[in-house]
C-alpha cells in the first residue's frame, strides 16, 4: 500500500531553502527547528506543522512564560527579564533532549542576533542538525492577525499595537554570515496565524 500523500503546511507561502553551514536535517540526526518572524507572523502555526511533519516536540516560549511568570509580565522589559531566566533554565534540558535524539521545534522567536546566538550554542553543544524557518510577513498582515488574535482571547499574551512596534524595532532578519540553514517563507502569507 502506498504511503498517503504528505500534508501541506497550512500556510500558502513561497518557500526558499538556502543552506548556510551544514546540510539540512537527516533522518538519523535530531533536528532543532527554529522560528524567526514578527509577532503574529505565523510562528506557532508553523511550529505545529513542523512538529507534526517531523515527529518533533514543540517547546513554546509563550506557554512556559505564561505558566511560570504570567503574573509578573506586564511590559516588554518584564518579557526580556523572564525570557532570559527561562532560556538559562531550559538550556541544559534542551541540549540533553537533542543529544538523546529528540527533534525539537523551538517556538522561541529567533528575531535578534542575541537570541540566534543562544540557539546556535544549542546546535553546537548538542550536535543537532537545524533549520531556521524565517516567516517574512508584512507588518500590516501581522498587526491585523494580532488584533484578531487578541479579540479571540486564545493566546497566552495579548500584545498591543504599541508593544508590536516596540518589539519590531529589535527585529533583525537572519544573515548568511550567522551560519544557519535558513528556510525562508515569503509571499502570500495565507492563513497562518
Amino acid at each position: 500500500m502506498a504511503d498517503p500523500p504528505a500534508r501541506r503546511a497550512p500556510c500558502r507561502l513561497n518557500t526558499v531553502r538556502f543552506a548556510m553551514s551544514r546540510s539540512l536535517s537527516s533522518p538519523h540526526t535530531p533536528t532543532l527547528y527554529l522560528l524567526c518572524g514578527k509577532i503574529a507572523a505565523g510562528k506557532s502555526t508553523l511550529a505545529a506543522t513542523l512538529a507534526r511533519e517531523h515527529n518533533a516536540v514543540i517547546v513554546s516560549e509563550d506557554a512556559w512564560l505564561a505558566r511560570l511568570y504570567g503574573p509578573e509580565m506586564h511590559d516588554v522589559a518584564d518579557y526580556v527579564r523572564c525570557a532570559a531566566r527561562l532560556k538559562e533554565a531550559m538550556t541544559p534540558h534542551l541540549e540533553a533532549l537533542l543529544r538523546a535524539g529528540v527533534s525539537l521545534v523551538l517556538d522561541f522567536p529567533a528575531n535578534t542576533l542575541q537570541s540566534r546566538a543562544w540557539m546556535k550554542t544549542l546546535i553546537t553543544t548538542s550536535g543537532a542538525a537545524h533549520e531556521l524557518h524565517w516567516l517574512d510577513v508584512p507588518d500590516a498582515v501581522c498587526l491585523a492577525r494580532l488584533r484578531a488574535r487578541n479579540l479571540q482571547g486564545d493566546h497566552d499574551f495579548a500584545a498591543t499595537d504599541a508593544q508590536f512596534a516596540q518589539i519590531t524595532r529589535y527585529f533583525v532578519p537572519p544573515d548568511a554570515q550567522e551560519g544557519f540553514n535558513v528556510v525562508a517563507h515569503r509571499g502570500d502569507p495565507g492563513n497562518c496565524a
